[in-house]
This record gives structure tokens, sequence and C-alpha cells, in this order.
């Protein structure tokens, strides 16, 4: 069982065999969404050339990425600050959980 390494680029992506990792993509702060990847028990971050996190500034963005590399849909999760916030002691979501209980989102781009 082959896991993945923590950090991947688009053209890491790319380079992979099927089966293809599943996508969360995972909206922070102001409108902007990032992406991980799942496999088996492995977590990556995708980012950029520089190892930098990338960041997108809408789901359209990331199926414009995504879609041309066989991606087919994701999964729509958010952070959540307000029980830190307010000082509430929350358990930590794991990403399995996150996975089986986000939303899913089809990429499917129109120019």
């Amino acid at each position: 069982m082959l896991s993945l390494p923590t950090h991947l680029t688009l053209d890491d992506l790319a380079q992979l065999q099927a089966p293809l990792p599943e996508v969360e993509l995972h909206g922070i702060d102001m409108g902007w969404y990032i992406v991980r990847l799942h496999h088996h028990d492995s977590v990556s971050l995708l980012v950029d050339a520089q190892g930098e996190t990338k960041r997108f500034s809408g789901t359209q963005w990331v199926s414009r990425a995504l879609a041309p590399l066989g991606f087919t849909h994701g999964v729509l999760t958010w952070a959540e600050a307000a029980d830190e916030m307010i000082g509430n002691d929350t358990p930590p979501v794991s990403a399995q959980q996150r996975m089986a209980y986000g939303v899913r989102v089809a990429f499917e781009t129109r120019h």
C-alpha cells in the first residue's frame, strides 16, 4: 500500500497512477480554499513549485486545476474556529470524519 508524501504539486499529481487520491477542498478564512489529498491513511497538502500551500479563491479554480488530471469530484469541508474562539474544549475532527461528513462537489468547468 503506497502512501502519499506530505506535500504534492500539480506536476506530482499528474504523475500519479490510478487509483487517484480523494480530494478535500478545505475552506479557510475570507473565501480561500486549500486542497488536501487523501489516500488510505495518508494526507497530502497541495503546494506550489516553491513548496507553499496552494490557495484557490473558489471551488471552480480547484476544478479547473484538477479536472484535466482526471479528478471528477472532491469533498468540501470548512475550518471551524467558532468553538475555539468562545473557549469550548472540542475534540479535533479526524481526516476520516471530514471526508465522511463534508459536501461533495463535482468538478465541472465551464468556460
